[in-house]
């Protein structure tokens, strides 16, 4: 039984592990870079480890590994982004008899390289879009000529948005195909970029799974349609407008993929959907930024089911549909431009009520540093149905006050005010970034 865990992790989702750790009484310890040794999540945690190494060091296996056998733990929460879906971490766990919260090494190293996953997702019989893997310069011009143009390059491993460009001629490959490898090297470690059809109305729609190695279950979907620079600015559950059928495909394609991987713990597999057809884009091995969307309609805590599946305990599956709809805002500290806005929060008020729930970490005197993602606070609201949702997170949203930084929350506002918005169903063509603008 789980009763000593180690967060390796940082900002809000430490925050959020802790919460539902510090409920079932299991004693935490968070590793923390010296950048993060006075955060909210370190004063909050039962104990705190310092990570030696500079603010990379949450992305240093040995240096986690150490922390988690100087805590005693005897399971590890990797939370999302960082080491959450590096199989090396994993198997380290492993190795040592520390309880890894998430899949298998095997399955983190099937779904984290992004050809093989799509070459794994076309054996379980999902559809997906033309592409493959450049192995060098010609290799990627034949495959774009068989592709067509527009085109996206995008980085074999790692997620977030990075080491992703659109093509939209052939004189416009070489040059792309450079960026993503640099940005992919530079965040990920690794070059290897593939090529995929570019589909320019799309919708990013995915389904939420949990599975304990034998069985996987589907927990309803969202819809992260709205984005700037491939970053997820606006989630909601579940996915407006979608076809009953088409719906009923998707989680039935999602629960066929994570069946083939034994998979085990919390997981999401996204799609693109254009029209009435879906396609297959990637498996995130992890928790995700937007649960609590799916934790509002469902009534679960999956930081809970999580740490249940880990130790081994009965899989939680819904005894009812879906309740109500769900949508969240993501709170950043970054500019007009989307640049990031580091600094010292000098005042950080977000409004409470019903149907209302905040996750942050952020208060008066925390300093934003300049060296991780900018994601301030996670405002959710849940109503009946959509309309009611939209009017109580505008509402919310309007109320949010934070200074300091420069935040989004003027952009939220005008977001969730905009008529196709409210309407449902925006493309990931639907640029906010040139439709308003904030400060």
């Amino acid at each position: 039984m789980i009763r000593r865990l180690l967060i390796a992790n940082r900002g809000e989702i430490a925050v959020r592990v802790l919460r539902t750790c510090q409920r079932l009484g299991i004693h935490t310890t968070l590793a923390a870079t010296e950048v993060d040794l006075d955060s909210t999540a370190a004063r909050r945690a039962d104990r705190v480890v310092p990570l030696p190494g500079g603010p990379r060091a949450y992305l240093d296996v040995p240096a986690v590994m150490a922390a988690a056998r100087a805590a005693g733990a005897d399971a590890l929460h990797p939370g999302y982004g960082f080491l959450s879906e590096n199989p090396r971490l994993a198997r380290a766990c492993a190795e040592a008899g520390i309880t890894f919260v998430g899949p298998t090494a095997e399955t983190l190293a099937a779904v984290g390289d992004k050809p093989r996953a799509r070459e794994r997702a076309a054996a379980a019989g999902l559809p997906v879009l033309p592409g493959g893997e450049a192995t060098d310069a010609g290799d990627a011009v034949d495959r774009a000529e068989r592709i067509g143009w527009p085109l996206l390059v995008k980085a074999a491993g790692g997620g977030g948005g990075r080491g992703i460009h659109v093509v939209e001629h052939p004189g416009e490959l070489a040059a792309a195909l450079d960026r993503a490898a640099a940005e992919a090297r530079a965040a990920f470690g690794e070059s290897r970029v593939y090529l995929e059809r570019y589909v320019e109305s799309g919708r990013h729609v995915e389904v939420q799974l949990l599975g304990d190695g034998e069985r996987v279950v589907p927990l309803g979907d969202r819809d992260c349609s709205v984005q700037r620079r491939y970053q997820k600015l606006i989630e909601e559950a579940p996915a407006p407008g979608l076809d009953p059928a088409l719906r009923a495909r998707m989680h039935a394609a999602a629960v066929a993929f994570g069946a083939t991987l034994g998979y085990r713990g919390a997981g999401t597999v996204e799609f693109l959907v254009d029209g009435g057809a879906f396609y297959f884009l990637e498996m995130n091995a992890r928790i995700q930024v937007e649960h609590p969307v799916t934790e509002a309609v469902l009534g679960v805590d999956l930081v809970e089911e999580q740490i249940a599946v880990a130790d081994s305990r009965p899989l939680w599956t819904p005894s009812a549909g879906v309740t109500g709809h769900a949508i969240e805002c993501r709170i950043n500290a970054e500019d007009a431009s989307f640049r990031p806005s580091p600094g010292t929060v000098t005042e950080a008020w977000f409004p409470a009520g019903p149907g209302l729930r905040v996750d942050t970490h952020v208060e008066a005197g925390t300093v934003v540093p300049p060296f991780y993602d900018s994601l301030l606070a996670k405002v959710v609201a849940h109503g009946p149905d959509r309309p009611s949702a939209l009017r109580r997170l505008a509402a919310a949203v309007a109320r949010c006050a934070v200074a300091g930084v420069d935040t989004n929350v003027a952009l939220h506002a005008e977001l969730l005010a905009h008529p196709d918005f409210r309407a449902g169903g925006v493309s990931t063509t639907w640029r906010p970034d040139r439709l308003v603008a904030h400060g």
